[in-house]
């Protein structure tokens, strides 16, 4: 069942707190030539989110595929879109993909059987040095005008950084999604929802309607937002790396309405337990 290939799994990384022995107990779980992904940072918080980013790609092939921790092979595209080399890939689903977003406190990973799919979580953060204002001028050419009119006009500070951010994870989750890298010009982008459902997006004054969006605000004031959209899309380098692009209009609609499932918590003692099991 195609359902099956759905997945949206979150871990909270401030709850993990490893000695450096079970930190270097925990990297050795990873194939070799991951381990200077994680190693190359200098603050343990960074080091402990690249961490956790792996395990949750290993962790969700292995359990969505069935293919054994020591044979998953993931790669990147130039862009840096990680994706799995597996033949067993499409013949279980039509189009298995996935992506993964880190910021603050959580790390994300969402996974789609057909449709791309693309992941962002950010925190609602306030600047530490400098006023609101300040922190946004430069940003107002990253939007489209009514995106720009509805941050700006907000109530107060709190209110114009949740927007601006919320906005900021929707852009940032199509992009990822398609493959895209920092280049693409996210004012393209105009996005527009009723209070953050029912959400739709323009790409040059013109509506795409083979996407759809989520977005929700978590715990501690984090937002995260998922596309699921048309994998015809996707940069040239990532078409490569899926197993299919085309789809009848029935296919597609089909992994296009699949059911949204809600993120599952999971811990990192928990992802640990799937590699001795």
């Amino acid at each position: 069942m195609m359902e099956n290939g759905v997945k949206r799994w979150l871990v909270n990384v401030s709850d993990w707190s490893p000695s450096p022995h079970d930190f270097f107990s925990a990297i050795s779980l990873l194939p070799k030539h991951e381990h200077s992904s994680v190693t190359r940072f200098l603050r343990v918080e960074d080091r402990k989110r690249a961490l956790v980013s792996r395990l949750l790609q290993y962790t969700l092939v292995h359990e969505v595929l069935g293919i054994p921790f020591d044979e998953i092979v993931i790669k990147r595209t130039f862009e840096g879109k990680p994706y799995v080399v597996c033949d067993q890939v499409a013949t279980k689903f039509p189009n298995f993909n996935f992506n993964v977003s880190h910021h603050g406190d959580f790390v994300a990973i969402a996974s789609e059987p057909l449709c791309l799919v693309g992941v962002d979580i950010v925190s609602h953060a306030h600047p530490v040095k400098g006023t609101v204002p300040e922190l946004l001028e430069n940003f107002s050419s990253y939007f489209s005008r009514g995106e720009w009119d509805e941050i700006t006009n907000a109530s107060s500070d709190d209110d114009i950084l949740g927007k601006f951010y919320r906005y900021w994870s929707l852009k940032e989750a199509f992009v990822k999604a398609v493959g895209k890298g920092l280049g693409y010009r996210l004012d393209k982008l105009e996005f527009q929802h009723m209070n953050w459902t029912n959400i739709t997006v323009k790409i040059d004054q013109k509506a795409l309607r083979d996407w759809r969006f989520w977005h929700f605000e978590l715990q501690k004031q984090y937002y995260v937002s998922v596309a699921r959209g048309c994998p015809r899309m996707a940069t040239e380098s990532y078409k490569k790396a899926l197993s299919r692009i085309d789809f009848s209009d029935d296919e597609y609609y089909q992994g296009l309405h699949l059911p949204h499932v809600m993120f599952l918590q999971q811990t990192v003692e928990q992802l640990l337990e799937r590699y001795s099991t």
